[in-house]
């Protein structure tokens, strides 16, 4: 047959270089080795190419335009050439060939049913390259895919057929041939993707809940990762595919079996991992065996392997699992009695289980226990977001309980016999009992403690029952720094490192602030009027005092001293101390000679001194700051009342987030959370939190939207409104953006200095903030790569149905309808802070 189709061939034209526009091969073409053919939009090229240190010649595809050869797609990957007189030709029978010097076939796309022998192979913008027989498609690279996975790749599992096509690591860097791992989609249907080492589990995904695979840790959204789960029900064949993004984006299954997404980094010319699977020990598939949990060593190579509460070692050691301690009541016989109930164990923050069955039936938490507790092999639950009752009937396995502080994971109820719980109850007894009687012992002592106090300071915060160390203000070096005593600041847990944080007497205040003299007020927000202060020492301050009429009190206070305290950010403001008096309650934080963002970007006379430079620059530092306090700092932190007013600017224009009065700290393994009382400032809430008081980090992204809006146009959200087209300035920017008309929403006080292309990209952004459901809003991982990606094609963001159009009569009042306020929750603050 070989003979039969050299002796068919026709007289092979060597086409020239990449030089030349030349992206297809015509029947009877020849490429020989040396020369390449490019796509349409010179994206992509086609020749050969020797991988690593090795001399052997393959025919492969990789990046036209970027200096780094990465390739992508090989076609001989078994059949080296192994010399440079090789060449691919689409032959007489219309296949795509091949070809080494003696004109041997080494590969063939070996299409057999090609209805005539004139055919053309041509190279897309896409990476893929396609054989077209007669104006049909007879067959494409991306049916067949390498180790790399391009945007608009279809490969999954063929539900009629059976067949999975998967990716295929390379055996060494330099060897292409077909290695040891293989990536795919789970052919059991649960959505998950796994890596097979020669056919056995590595590593899985967890199942997709619509926007993440819940078994990646930090896993972002779709925005920035672009994966949609295609309509398999219809469609017949299952497949994750991601088309948001351009070549900048790449994933690749390495010779050693992690997958790496890739990012083509502009500046630097290079690729930099943006993010990696498996890394740790606790990643490979159950690694620490059934029933068993596995946490991360500090080095990411200890694993720490135990059984899950209820189980026991087996009798080969944890590391072949472990078996259950007590039968469940109904595995029991009848005769023993009927003994406990069986009851369910939360574990948080868990890579849920492999091997889960889903319950369409059970529609939340509650029916999805009672359909576990019914079934007597039901050894766990969980109800998950977007995805449902998930229920294990069978051996728990790969069990990774996520730790770090870097949150991710879900909750796994654990079935146990009822006695499993009664060393638990007496343990809360025991406990409860000793917290009583610390409380009263503590109680009286500080009784006793605050009348000694009171009688000898009425100034300061009992300083010297502190454990801090105490400083007279007649003596020393302190005395310039013009503080009383030094505070060691804790937050809510223990932790490895705390903060000090002065505590200023009140006369050192008010002599730094000349009595608050009205001429030294620097401002007022909700919290009270903000002055201008100089210590002894020459250090400028800005002192923040409580108004009466604020509504906020103690408690505020108290929240922002740990909360600032515990953060330490560039973009975040710092907080010098606190001073509190009988009513006086004062905080003194590091003075920003540009004020407050919102007194330059909506003052006509000043908005000319925020050109877009700085505005693209104060945009990505409110931005930096976010993403610390949502992901980067030991705690998770949701502010609340990010606005305009509460970013401040030093001399050089760096913004810095301030007002962390209303801020709310969020436990690792925490995401939302809902409250009876909503704070924070009209026009700047997200619609589940104004209407429903249902809070997350989404809540300030939503703000960000909007903030990021009021700095591309120069207007106030919660008081802009087009007359012409009955539209707030959210509704405005959406219409902009629609119909392409970003200029008209500019700010006309930057004079023709912005970038249309930077402009647009942040209104996307802002937009896609926007969105009436959290679930739809990025994460600010995803705006941080969204604002610095040159190159990426942002999401559509969906119309926001909330920033329908308004009368002028509703303008006109800054409160809120009590009628659209859910019963769960109380406006508490009606006006503009």
């Amino acid at each position: 047959m070989k003979s039969l189709l050299l002796c068919g061939l026709l007289f092979f034209a060597a086409l020239p270089s990449s030089g030349g526009a030349a992206s297809s091969l015509g029947p009877g073409q020849s490429l020989a080795d040396g020369a390449t053919i490019v796509s349409p939009g010179g994206v992509f090229e086609l020749g050969f190419f020797s991988p690593g240190r090795s001399n052997n010649r393959y025919v492969g595809i990789w990046y036209h335009n970027f200096p780094t050869t990465t390739i992508l797609w090989v076609a001989n990957r078994e059949n080296p050439v192994v010399s440079g007189s090789g060449s691919i030709a689409v032959a007489t029978d219309g296949n795509l060939v091949v070809l080494d010097g003696g004109r041997r076939v080494l590969w063939s796309s070996n299409v057999s049913s090609l209805s005539s022998p004139e055919s053309t192979a041509e190279l897309l913008d896409t990476g893929d390259l396609l054989l077209n027989n007669s104006g049909e498609l007879a067959w494409q690279s991306f049916d067949h895919p390498s180790d790399a996975y391009l945007p608009g790749m279809k490969v999954g599992l063929d539900l009629i057929t059976g067949v999975n096509h998967v990716f295929t690591s390379w055996r060494s860097t330099d060897d292409p041939a077909q290695g040891n791992f293989t990536l795919g989609i789970a052919p059991d249907l649960s959505t998950q993707i796994f890596v097979w080492d020669s056919g056995k589990p590595r590593w899985r995904s967890g199942r997709w809940n619509g926007q993440v695979f819940i078994g990646i840790q930090n896993m972002v959204p779709t925005y920035i990762y672009g994966f949609k789960l295609n309509n398999f029900e219809q469609e017949k064949k299952m497949y994750f595919y991601y088309d948001e993004f351009n070549s900048s984006h790449l994933y690749v299954l390495m010779p050693d079996g992690v997958v790496r997404h890739l990012v083509w980094g502009e500046r630097t010319k290079s690729w930099y991992q943006f993010w990696a699977q498996p890394v740790t020990e606790c990643e490979i598939y159950n690694r620490c065996g059934n029933f068993a949990g596995c946490v991360d060593g500090e080095d990411g190579r200890s694993p720490a392997c135990s059984c899950l509460k209820g189980y026991v070692p087996a009798a080969n050691g944890t590391a072949g699992g472990c078996v259950r301690r007590m039968p469940l009541q109904c595995e029991k016989n009848s005769s023993s009695g009927s003994g406990e109930p069986d009851g369910f164990y939360l574990m948080q923050g868990v890579k849920l289980p492999d091997l889960s069955d889903w319950d369409s039936d059970s529609l939340n938490a509650s029916q999805c226990e009672k359909s576990c507790l019914r079934n007597c092999s039901c050894k766990a639950y969980s109800f998950v977001t977007g995805i449902g009752c998930l229920i294990w009937a069978r051996d728990l396995m790969d069990i990774h309980i996520f730790s770090g502080g870097g949150g991710g994971g879900n909750d796994l109820f654990l079935r146990l016999a009822g006695s499993e719980f009664d060393v638990k109850v007496k343990s809360r007894l025991y406990v409860i009992v000793i917290v009583v009687l610390l409380t009263v012992g503590f109680s009286a002592g500080s009784a006793c403690l605050w009348r000694k106090c009171k009688k000898r300071v009425d100034e300061s915060l009992c300083r010297r029952s502190r454990a801090a160390a105490v400083v007279d203000e007649g003596g020393g070096a302190d005395r310039s720094r013009g503080f009383s005593a030094v505070i060691d600041v804790h937050g809510p847990e223990k932790r490895e490192k705390s903060h000090d944080v002065a505590l200023f007497s009140f006369e050192t205040i008010a002599r730094a602030t000349k009595s608050f003299s009205p001429a030294n007020m620097l401002g007022e927000g909700g919290f009270g009027p903000v002055y201008k202060g100089v210590l002894p020492g020459g250090q400028e301050i800005a002192v923040k005092r409580l108004s009466g009429s604020s509504g906020q009190g103690m408690d505020e206070l108290k929240n922002e001293v740990l909360l600032v305290a515990e953060l330490q950010h560039r973009n975040l403001v710092k907080l010098l101390g606190f001073c509190i008096r009988r009513e006086h309650k004062i905080l003194v934080y590091e003075y920003m000679p540009n004020r407050s963002l919102d007194s330059l970007l909506f003052d006509p006379c000043k908005q000319q001194l925020l050109n877009w430079k700085t505005r693209y620059s104060i945009i990505e530092g409110i931005a930096r700051g976010l993403l610390y306090l949502h992901r980067d700092s030991r705690l998770r932190i949701i502010h609340r009342d990010l606005k305009a007013s509460n970013v401040l600017l030093d001399k050089e224009m760096n913004p810095k987030i301030s007002d962390f009065g209303m801020a709310r700290i969020f436990g690792v393994d925490s995401h939302e959370s809902a409250t009876k009382r909503v704070v924070g400032t009209y026009g700047y809430m997200s619609p589940e939190y104004a209407m429903q008081g249902f809070f997350s980090v989404k809540s300030d992204v939503y703000s960000f939207g909007i903030l990021l809006m009021e700095i591309i146009s120069g207007k106030r959200n919660s008081s802009y409104y087009n007359p012409e087209l009955s539209l707030n300035l959210i509704g405005y920017a959406w219409k902009a953006w629609n119909e392409d008309k970003v200029t008209e929403l500019v700010d006309p006080g930057m004079k023709g200095s912005w970038s249309m292309r930077e402009v647009s990209r942040c209104l996307n952004v802002g937009l896609l903030c926007v969105q009436d459901r959290a679930n739809d809003r990025p994460t600010m991982a995803s705006v941080m790569s969204m604002l610095e990606g040159e190159n990426g094609v942002h999401p559509t963001p969906r119309e926001p149905r909330f920033a329908a159009d308004v009368s002028p009569c509703e303008r006109g009042s800054s409160s809120f309808n009590q009628n659209i306020v859910s019963t769960n929750a109380s406006i508490t603050m009606l006006m503009g802070r």
